[in-house]
């Protein structure tokens, strides 16, 4: 070979890594600006996940996969319908009590803190759009209500999407890598959807655990509204961490509004309630669901946090599962030839 020859076959090299360079780059920079759009993917997948975990168990009953798919989407759907027909007017009632006396909570305590010389000015906890800023706010509370309902809508139908045609959009993934990597990549998405969907069992099990427990509690010691709270706090229950954290301050302060008594024992429910979550509930979940160290999980949301905003904190644990498989396949088993358990694939089979 020459030696213009070999400059001009140096230069090519060199210009097609930095095309791929600069790709990589620009891809990056697209997927960061579609971030919002992927998490709304993977909360699909989630959902889908569910849809999927329900048909599996009709699929029992011997009924063919689109059968049991349709039936599961009825299923979660008429729940919904039916609680909301069951205490739909319950709830709307308690949780406009609830905002009425969040605010007065807090005149409470500010007064009482001023009374022992602590003039703390707490109006900024206030919720926007109660009170006198109701008007002031009505335009972006009507902006953000509409939002979350158009997230929520694209979530179901996506889930819906997902869950009916699962293998579709498998195959195309997997067609996206290198042809000698495409049994291990099968294997990897196939593992994140076990253990995802045994997560996924456990969490729903514990969440209903824990609104249970929280509606009884806070009606055996006599605070408003406790319906609307357990809800709250069944619901929070899916974040890790902040969401216990978040369903207990309304409780405190609308007991507050009561007496202080009423609200340290509010605070005494909340704290038992995730000791027996913390020493019963979960320890059983694991036995047959997908542990994941609490460590991983705290600094996942707030990665996640800190990334995606909101809607990450929301699905910060279901994302801290699907990387903790996938590093613990591809990386610690594949790359490192290390040997490791995966997270439920000694407790359930692939539906």
């Amino acid at each position: 070979m020459t030696a213009p020859t070999q400059a001009r076959g140096e230069d090519g090299l060199f210009i097609r890594r930095t095309l791929i360079v600069i790709g990589l780059i620009a891809l990056a920079l697209l997927l960061w600006s579609l971030r919002d759009v992927l998490v709304l993917v993977f909360g699909a997948v989630v959902v889908a996940t569910l849809f999927r975990a329900l048909a599996a168990e009709l699929q029992r009953l011997h009924l063919g996969y689109r059968l049991a798919l349709s039936l599961s989407v009825l299923s979660v759907l008429g729940v919904i319908a039916l609680g909301i027909w069951m205490f739909g007017a319950q709830l709307t009632s308690q949780t406009q009590s609830l905002g009425r006396a969040v605010p007065q909570a807090l005149e409470a305590i500010q007064s009482r803190l001023a009374g022992i010389g602590l003039p703390i000015d707490l109006s900024q906890m206030r919720p926007q759009g109660i009170g006198s800023s109701l008007a002031a706010n009505a335009g972006k509370f009507v902006m953000s209500l509409t939002g979350a309902l158009t997230d929520i809508l694209l979530l179901l139908v996506g889930g819906i999407f997902v869950a009916a045609s699962p293998t579709f959009y498998k195959t195309g993934l997997i067609k996206l890598v290198p042809p000698g990597k495409r049994e291990l990549t099968e294997t990897a998405l196939q593992d994140t959807g076990t253990a995802l969907q045994l997560w996924l069992k456990g969490q729903l099990v514990a969440m209903l655990l824990i609104g249970v427990l929280t509606w009884l509690g806070l009606w055996l010691i006599g605070v408003p509204s406790a319906l609307a709270l357990g809800l709250i706090a069944g619901l929070l229950e899916f974040i890790p961490f902040v969401g216990p954290i978040l369903s207990a301050i309304p409780a405190v302060l609308l007991a507050f509004t009561i007496s202080p008594d009423l609200a340290l024992w509010t605070v005494l429910l909340y704290v038992g309630i995730q000791h027996v979550e913390g020493y019963a509930i979960q320890p059983l979940i694991q036995s047959w669901a997908v542990d994941v160290p609490g460590a991983v999980l705290l600094f996942a949301l707030l990665a996640a946090g800190g990334l995606f905003g909101p809607m990450g904190v929301i699905f910060a644990a279901p994302m801290t599962v699907v990387v903790y498989v996938l590093v613990k396949r591809l990386y610690v088993q594949e790359a490192l030839d290390t040997a490791t358990p995966i997270p439920g694939e000694d407790k359930a089979s692939p539906s």
